[in-house]
């Protein structure tokens, strides 16, 4: 039997106008230290660049409230 785990980290979006940066959670299927500072895919849809010094999952306002529900 082979046990798969998922593997989420921390990304955060750029602010568009009046909404706010908000951090999402990018499955990863690499390695942290393959990520190479480019944008990521979220699970939410959103690209978001992942930040290998934050953990997932995060808590706050500033968390985007899909991928805290998609990631769980």
């Amino acid at each position: 039997m082979m046990l798969q785990t998922t593997v989420h980290a921390a990304a955060q979006s750029r602010a568009h106008g009046t909404t706010a940066a908000l951090w999402h959670a990018v499955e990863l299927h690499r390695p942290v230290a393959e990520i190479d500072g480019a944008c990521e895919l979220a699970l939410c849809g959103s690209l978001a660049r992942v930040d290998p010094e934050q953990t997932w999952p995060r808590t706050g306002a500033d968390v985007c409230p899909a991928c805290a529900a998609l990631s769980r």
